[in-house]
C-alpha cells in the first residue's frame, strides 16, 4: 500500500491531502490571509512560507514525513505538454519557478511536492496540468493567424472522470468517444478520441460558453470597438471577459446555485440560466460534429453539475446525441493520487517535461 501526500496550491489557500492508494486518510486547506501573501512580491517567493506550514501540519496531526512513498503537487502553468504524469525535474522546476506560463498559485504545487520529496528520499509528480495540449491541428485556425486556438481548460478533472467512467464500463478510455463537460468557475467542453482531448473550448479566454465569471465567446467586432472607446483600459476590459463576466455581469453573482433559485421568480435571471445550459449544449453540439456523430457517452462534471435542474436541462438538449453520464464536484485531490499511483502500478510511465 503506498502512501502520498497531494499538495494543491490556490492563491489563497495550500490543500492537502493524505492517502493510502486511493483511500484519503486526513484532509486540511491551510488558509493564508491577503496581509500574508502581500508580503511576497513574486508566487515563487512564497515557497518557504507554504513549506512550513505543510510540515507544521504533518507534525501537529502526528504524521511522520518519513512515512510518505510519493509526494504529488498540482501542475502549474507550464509550456504545453501532452496529457499524464510527470516526474518533478530540475527543467520543469526552472520553468515553473520563471513562470513561462504566467503567474499563478498552482505553479508552487511542483516547487513545494519536490523540495519535501528531495528531503525525505521519495519521488515527485505533477499531474494533468490546465496546459494540457492534445489539439489537433485543424482545432489550432482561429481564423486570425496571429490568434491560434490555445488549450487552457480542467486536464486534471477532465481526464478522471474519462477514465473513471471507463473504468466503470469495462472499457479501455483510448477506446472510447467520449465529451466531457467542466461546469465551475469556467466551463470547458473536451472531444476525447483515441486517449486524447483532440479539441477543447479555451475554459479561460475566448471560446465557448460563458460561466459564472468568464464572458466566454462574445462578438469580435464588438469587442474591438469596446477596447478602442476610450473608457476603458486594458485590465478592465480583462476583468470583463474574466472576471466579471458571466453570471457576474448580468445578476451581480458568481453562484449557479444562486442564480437557479433566482431564475424561479425573476425573468432576467431565468434568461440567463437558460442561457447558459443553451449555449453549454451548442458546445457539446459542436464537439459532437469533431467525433463526426460516434459519441459514446457525454460526461457533465464540475461543481455546477450538483445542480439537477441543470444538469436534466442540459439532458434534454443533448440526450438524442449520446447518453449522459453526471459526477459531480471535482476531487482534485484524488485525480492528482489516482495520477501518481498509475505510475507507481506500472499503469503508466511517467513521462519527462522538456
Amino acid at each position: 500500500m503506498a502512501k502520498l501526500l497531494i499538495i494543491n496550491p490556490g492563491s489563497t489557500s495550500t490543500k492537502l491531502g493524505v492517502f493510502e492508494d486511493e483511500k484519503l486518510i486526513s484532509e486540511e486547506t491551510l488558509r493564508h490571509t491577503t496581509e500574508e501573501i502581500a508580503q511576497f512580491d513574486k508566487i515563487v517567493d512564497q515557497v518557504d512560507f507554504r513549506k512550513a506550514m505543510i510540515l507544521d501540519f504533518l507534525k501537529n496531526n502526528d504524521i511522520d514525513i518519513k512515512s510518505f512513498d510519493v509526494i504529488v503537487g498540482r501542475g502549474g502553468l507550464l509550456k504545453p505538454i501532452p496529457s499524464g504524469t510527470y516526474a518533478v525535474t530540475d527543467a520543469l522546476i526552472e520553468d515553473l519557478k520563471n513562470a513561462v506560463g504566467g503567474e499563478h498559485a498552482s505553479n508552487l504545487g511542483g516547487i513545494l511536492a519536490k523540495g519535501i520529496g528531495d528531503e525525505i528520499g521519495v519521488p515527485s509528480y505533477i499531474v494533468d496540468p490546465v496546459v494540457v495540449d492534445e489539439l489537433e491541428p485543424v482545432a489550432r485556425l482561429s481564423g486570425v493567424p496571429e490568434l491560434p486556438r490555445v488549450s487552457i481548460f480542467h486536464a486534471l478533472n477532465q481526464k478522471a472522470v474519462a477514465k473513471r467512467y471507463a473504468k466503470e464500463v469495462g472499457k479501455p478510455y483510448d477506446l472510447l468517444n467520449l465529451i466531457v463537460v467542466h461546469m465551475g468557475g469556467g466551463v470547458s467542453v473536451g472531444a476525447h478520441t483515441g486517449g486524447k482531448i483532440v479539441d477543447v473550448f479555451n475554459a479561460l479566454s475566448g471560446d465557448g460558453a460563458f460561466s459564472p465569471e468568464r464572458a466566454g465567446a462574445v462578438p469580435p467586432g464588438a469587442l474591438v470597438d469596446m477596447c478602442f472607446s476610450g473608457k476603458y483600459t486594458q485590465a478592465e476590459i480583462k476583468k470583463k471577459l474574466i472576471g466579471n463576466g458571466g453570471f457576474n455581469a448580468y445578476l451581480g453573482t458568481n453562484d449557479a446555485r444562486e442564480v437557479y433559485a433566482r431564475s424561479l421568480e425573476d425573468p432576467e435571471a431565468k434568461l440567463v440560466f437558460d442561457a447558459f445550459v443553451y449555449q453549454v449544449s451548442k458546445d457539446i453540439g459542436a464537439q459532437a460534429t469533431v467525433l463526426k456523430g460516434k459519441v459514446d457517452q457525454i460526461i457533465l462534471t464540475g461543481g455546477i453539475a450538483y445542480g439537477e435542474q441543470v444538469t436534466n436541462d442540459i439532458k434534454e438538449r443533448v440526450s438524442f446525441i449520446a447518453p449522459v453520464t453526471v459526477y459531480p464536484g471535482e476531487d482534485e485531490l484524488l485525480a492528482l493520487a489516482q495520477g501518481a499511483l498509475r505510475v507507481m502500478n506500472g499503469e503508466e510511465e511517467a513521462k519527462e517535461y522538456k
